[in-house]
């Protein structure tokens, strides 16, 4: 059945009242923004910030510095180098932990969405060898079953078990829950910092735009590792959901910086709704998102691999970042392509702020489709509520429109750049907005990727003669 054809023109509309009606050429999604409806502060407002203590910063929570035991084995960390570039350790003892200080650490998640026994027992899935080992040498050690005992402790208590109950059950039969810590699907990728450096009140966060550039980068490529070897690691995964919650009205269970991963056995209802699309029309990412985007000045920032602009038919106010590499999957893409996604979402993450709850999500081309498809990052703003008429209509009020949210970022991010808190990148006005910049079609490819330069004019001959 060929998918329902969203005409352009209802991509986004003003009404004679200020009324702007949005359609997402992707998935459908109705949306309206009433006039007066978003007069309203964003942001989660800490009335009264508390003193912080110094001894806090760093064990605030269970992802902070020194509760490293209190989560599950790491599978990776990264660390600086005295030369002040980055290094990957791989499969640390429980007794190595705190030897070094982790920029970000690759934790599996105590909570899992889709289980290790899932894979289990629907698939026969085993843990690779290699894994096996370590999960051997692991727990090989008295700290390591140490280690092991109280996080499985911990998530029995958490699941509602009783003591009596915990009880009953063998150190074996403990033991062997630890496979969904080595082998599972479902993984955090966690920062160092919980609060800024030198925070002295609770309301300090560190979040992703307070990062250098060079760490979100770091941050970035490093998620996207954790991707592949997922893929690499189990055979039956076919798409992994890569997302980030940020503060607790997003969905987040700490208000400290993290992203997770989830392997899943589909390709997700967006990916197929969109594959749909993209085989009717294989270009319709250029055309109904980027290129609409410039052609209604919606475009935020740019740089040579990749485009931001304020997106339209969302539920929530929405800056979009798309790659505008020829590669679809991140992990093929070049560092200089990674670098370019990276600067520009964290120049959006830093102009939106740390107040703001957000959804961070990550769309990208499963590796079992025929079809190339853009790796995009949206950032989603978690500042309404949908509720009964939403619910009762499926029409979305949205408060903030493309247009304003578009004004509200980009003289902040003027300002980040002018301050050298992000990295340089070309912003609104300044952004070249070539038609057909994404080069995943390989029929953009084909032509020019600049601007037509017109031939010389021939001797004797006069504009406008």
């Amino acid at each position: 059945m060929q998918p329902q054809i969203i005409p352009e023109s209802n991509y986004l509309m003003r009404m004679a009242d200020g009324t702007i009606k949005q359609v997402n050429p992707f998935t459908g999604t109705e949306v309206w923004t009433v006039p007066g409806r978003g007069n309203r502060p964003l942001g989660v407002s800490t009335l009264n910030p508390m003193p912080l203590e110094p001894a806090q910063a760093d064990a605030y929570c269970s992802f902070c510095a020194r509760h490293y035991l209190e989560t599950p084995p790491e599978k990776a960390r990264l660390v600086k180098t005295d030369s002040g570039g980055f290094t990957t350790l791989r499969h640390l003892h429980a007794d190595a932990l705190f030897n070094t200080v982790a920029e970000f650490r690759r934790i599996p998640n105590l909570f899992e969405i889709v289980s290790f026994d899932y894979w289990q027992k629907n698939f026969g899935y085993r843990i690779p060898d290699a894994i096996e080992a370590h999960k051997c040498d692991y727990l090989a050690s008295e700290a390591g079953r140490h280690h092991i005992l109280q996080v499985v402790e911990q998530r029995l208590k958490a699941s509602g078990l009783n003591e009596a109950a915990r009880n009953r059950l063998s150190q074996d039969e403990k033991l062997q829950m630890a496979n969904a810590f080595f082998g599972g699907g479902h993984e955090v990728i966690v920062a160092r910092r919980h609060f800024v450096d030198g925070a002295t009140y609770n309301h300090q966060l560190g979040s992703s735009g307070m990062l250098t550039p060079e760490e979100h980068y770091q941050y970035l490529r490093f998620t996207i590792e954790a991707m592949r070897d997922l893929y690499i690691n189990n055979r039956y995964v076919r798409y992994v959901a890569a997302f980030q919650n940020w503060l607790k009205p997003a969905g987040a269970s700490f208000d400290h910086l993290h992203k997770q991963l989830v392997a899943i056995d589909e390709r997700g209802v967006q990916n197929e709704v969109e594959l749909q699309r993209v085989r009717a029309n294989p270009n319709i990412y250029n055309e109904a998102a980027v290129n609409f985007a410039a052609y209604r000045n919606l475009v935020v920032a740019e740089n040579d691999h990749a485009i931001a602009y304020a997106g339209f038919g969302h539920r929530y106010p929405t800056l979009e970042i798309f790659s505008k590499s020829e590669r679809s999957e991140p992990w093929n893409h070049s560092p200089e392509e990674l670098r370019a996604m990276s600067d520009l979402v964290h120049g959006c993450h830093a102009a939106a702020g740390a107040e703001i709850p957000c959804n961070e999500e990550w769309y990208y081309k499963p590796p079992d489709v025929d079809v190339p498809m853009p790796w995009r990052i949206l950032i989603k703003w978690r500042v309404s509520t949908p509720a009964g008429f939403e619910g009762g209509t499926k029409i979305y009020v949205n408060t903030i429109d493309p247009e304003t949210l578009r004004d509200r970022v980009v003289p902040r991010l003027f300002q980040l750049k002018n301050e050298g808190r992000i990295a340089l990148m070309k912003i609104a006005f300044e952004c070249a907005c070539v038609p057909n910049c994404l080069r995943y079609n390989p029929a953009v490819r084909q032509q020019e990727s600049h601007h037509p330069e017109f031939p010389p004019l021939s001797s004797g001959l006069s504009v406008g003669a």
